[in-house]
Parts: structure tokens; C-alpha cells; sequence
């Protein structure tokens, strides 16, 4: 089947069956390497990106259920070429990867936390994110980061 998709801006068209996971055209088609494939189910969030403002899960959402919406990667998140978003910027300063396997989950949920509350307290946050596996253990190094993010926002 051949439709279109908005990724990052820029309109895309597609030739994949109907059934293929968001995740694999925005990897394998587009070659967009922030989200990942971690456990397919949906469960872990390192597929995570933004559809239209708030977070799904790549991975077990069928890419042409998205032909009218605007869908973000993490290579598009701050929306200027070479630069980085506040979130991403937040998630250096504050060493929050290890791995860094989960990293683009943790950004992407949190920018969705970040649109709906934007000052979010601790428990906001870890709560947004609890659902986001992280098997380095930066888990606190990652909630200071958004909050970081969120004091750094306008």
C-alpha cells in the first residue's frame, strides 16, 4: 500500500503493507534512529514518539493509522535543524543516560508530560515516566532532568 506520512515536518510517502508498525517505517524507510525497538509489546516505551502532540508507542501502532497526523521523532523534537531541545539538552546536562537505550522514551514521554504540565512536580513526573523502562538505573538522573527541562522552559 502506498500513503503519505508528516514525519518531522516533511512529508513522506511510503510504500509498505498495511499492517507494518510505525516503528519500522520510521527506522527502516526513513532511517530515524531515536526511536528503538525494545520489546515489541509496547510495555517498555523505547519506541516512543509523538503523534499529534502526545506519546504512543511506535512499535504496535500500524504506520498508515497516521496518514493525517503530525508525527515527531526525537530528531525532530526541538524543530530547528542542529539544535537541541530544551528536554534533550536537560538529559545532557544532567548525565542521564548510561546506555542510553531508553533515552529517546524518556524525552518523548516526557515532552508529552511537559506539553500537558508544564511545571510538573517530582511525583508528576515520575509517574509520566513510570511506565518507561530504564535497566541502568538513571532513573533519578533522568526526573531531574525533565524537571530541569521544565524550569527552562519559557
Amino acid at each position: 500500500m502506498i500513503f503519505t506520512l508528516k514525519v518531522n515536518g516533511v512529508t513522506h510517502t511510503i510504500d509498505a503493507d498495511d499492517d507494518t508498525p510505525l516503528l519500522y517505517v520510521l527506522r527502516d524507510e526513513l532511517g530515524l534512529n531515536g526511536p528503538k525497538f525494545g520489546c515489541g509489546l509496547g510495555q517498555c516505551g523505547a519506541c516512543t514518539v509523538l503523534v499529534d502532540g502526545r506519546s504512543i508507542r511506535s512499535c504496535v501502532a500500524g504506520a498508515v493509522a497516521f496518514q493525517k497526523s503530525e508525527i515527531v521523532t526525537l530528531e525532530g523534537l526541538s524543530g530547528k535543524p542542529g539544535t537541541l531541545h530544551s528536554l534533550q539538552q536537560a538529559f545532557l546536562d544532567e548525565q542521564a543516560g548510561q546506555c542510553a537505550y531508553c533515552i529517546n522514551g524518556m524525552i518523548m514521554q516526557a515532552a508529552d508530560l511537559l506539553k500537558q504540565t508544564p511545571h510538573p512536580t517530582e511525583a508528576n513526573v515520575r509517574e509520566a515516566l513510570d511506565h518507561n523502562l530504564c535497566r541502568c538505573g538513571t532513573h533519578n538522573r533522568i526526573v531531574r532532568a525533565v524537571l530541569r527541562a521544565a524550569k527552562a522552559a519559557p
